[in-house]
C-alpha cells in the first residue's frame, strides 16, 4: 500500500480513539448468521480494522489473528480486545495485503469485513481448513456508483463459487457472502 494511503488509515483511526469495550459489535454479517460461526478453532481477521470482529469470534472461543496496514488500528485492536477481556485469544499484527496473505496454517474462519482485494481470492479459498467459514463484505456497485474498491454484481458469489454458498446478498452499496468450503 503506499505510504499516503497508510498514513491516511493511521490519521482515521487516530481521530476515532480507542472505544469502550461495551461499544464493541461484530460484523452485522457474523450477528445476523452467528449459528454457522464455530466456537472453536483459528480464525483470520483481515484489514481488521479495531479489531471489532476478532473480538465477537475471540468471545465464541476462537483464536483469532488480525491484520491490518494501520499500526495505529492494531494499537488500537489490541487494547480492544484486552478491554474486552479476550486478548490472549486475539494476535493482532501490522500487515500489509498488498503482500499477499500473511503466512501461517489452515483456518476455521476467515473474515474479511469491507475490504476487497481481487487479488487474494484464491489464497482466501486454500487458507480456509476443509469445512472453513469464509465470511466476507464489500462495497459493492449494487445500489451505489462504481468505483475501483467496489464489487460488481455478482462478483463475490463468482469469485468464491467453488465454496458452498450459505448465504448472499447485494444491494445499498454493500455485497456479503457467507460461504463454506
Amino acid at each position: 500500500m503506499a505510504e499516503g494511503d497508510r498514513r491516511r488509515w493511521d490519521e482515521r483511526y487516530a481521530a476515532r480513539g480507542v472505544p469502550p469495550a461495551d461499544a464493541v459489535a461484530p460484523p452485522e454479517l457474523l450477528a445476523r448468521h452467528a449459528k454457522e460461526v464455530p466456537t472453536a478453532g483459528r480464525a483470520l481477521d483481515l484489514a481488521c480494522g479495531l479489531g471489532y470482529g476478532a473480538v465477537w469470534l475471540a468471545r465464541r472461543g476462537l483464536d483469532v489473528r488480525g491484520v491490518d496496514v494501520s499500526p495505529v488500528a492494531i494499537d488500537q485492536a489490541r487494547e480492544v480486545a484486552r478491554l474486552a477481556g479476550v486478548g490472549d485469544r486475539c494476535r493482532f499484527e501490522v500487515f500489509d495485503l498488498d503482500d499477499g496473505l500473511p503466512p501461517g496454517p489452515p483456518v476455521d474462519v476467515i473474515l474479511c469485513h469491507k475490504f476487497r482485494d481481487r487479488r487474494l481470492d484464491a489464497a482466501i479459498i486454500d487458507r480456509l481448513a476443509p469445512g472453513g467459514l469464509l465470511a466476507i463484505a464489500a462495497l459493492s456497485e449494487v445500489g451505489a456508483e462504481p468505483g475501483p474498491f467496489r464489487a460488481a454484481p455478482g462478483e463475490l458469489a463468482a469469485a468464491f463459487a467453488q465454496l458452498e454458498q450459505i448465504a448472499a446478498g447485494e444491494g445499498d452499496g454493500l455485497a456479503w457472502l457467507l460461504a463454506r468450503r
